[in-house]
């Protein structure tokens, strides 16, 4: 009788193991400094989460939301990580990056022109309010 227990006790802790693994966990990253440090640091913390979860046998949503200086990570031409960014999304097409609109309209207008973004980075309405929304929706906050 007690190898039935034990046996059906250690059934049941692997089955709840099994459903442990394949959780979905949630990050979004802020960039808010236009210092190539701080962006490679974030690109470095968003590969590290997506290794460290797919070894657990889980899967991981991230967003990088950048405004403020820090849409400069997702200018053409100026951003210190444009390379890398277009890897990653190669890589992980699942990985969001998020320029913040109020911010680009802020540059354009000082600048006079348009200002172009990496093909990678889509336009959310404010950087803030996309952070929010996210936090909102059950996403861990991580600010590098």
């Amino acid at each position: 009788m007690k190898r039935v227990v034990l046996a059906l006790g250690a059934l049941a802790l692997s089955a709840h193991v099994a459903l442990a693994q394949g959780k979905t966990h949630k990050i979004a990253f802020q960039v808010d400094q236009n210092d190539p440090q701080v962006m490679n640091l974030t690109l470095n913390n968003v590969q590290n989460a997506i290794d460290a979860f797919a070894g657990m046998g889980d899967k991981v949503d991230i967003e990088v939301v950048a405004y403020g200086p820090g849409l400069n990570m997702f200018i053409k031409g100026k951003s210190p990580v444009g390379e890398r960014i277009g890897a990653m999304s190669l890589e992980h097409p699942d990985v969001v990056f998020s320029a913040c609109g109020n911010t680009l309209a802020k540059m354009e207008k000082a600048a006079g022109h348009k200002i172009p973004l990496l093909s990678e980075a889509h336009v959310v309405p404010g950087g803030v309010v996309r952070l929010t929304e996210l936090q909102e929706e059950g996403y861990a906050y991580i600010r590098p």
